[in-house]
């Protein structure tokens, strides 16, 4: 399952880099929102890849790569947007 990740990447590629050999791609059947800062808020995301870390979380929306946890109940809450560059994203776990 490889599908929506960017061009020449793999998800073997992905646990590669961020170390972390169980990380994988989520289904979109959750919720998933960003903090909107200084207001206790949240905006919600439309998500085209999720990848799951554990309990951390990258998601990508409209090309930019947003950290988050994973909840209990499968939703995703992202605190801030990490550019649109996956490598650099996956340093920042």
């Amino acid at each position: 399952m490889n599908s929506g990740l960017p061009t020449g990447w793999t998800i073997e590629r992905v646990r590669a880099l961020s170390g972390d050999p169980s990380a994988a791609p989520l289904s979109f059947d959750r919720l998933v929102v960003v903090e909107v800062a200084g207001q206790g808020d949240y905006e919600p995301l439309q998500p085209d890849v999720i990848l799951a870390f554990h309990e951390l979380c990258l998601v990508r929306d409209d090309g930019e790569w947003f950290m988050g946890q994973l909840d209990d109940d499968g939703s995703v809450i992202c605190w801030a947007s990490y550019g649109s560059d996956l490598a650099e994203a996956i340093r920042s776990l």
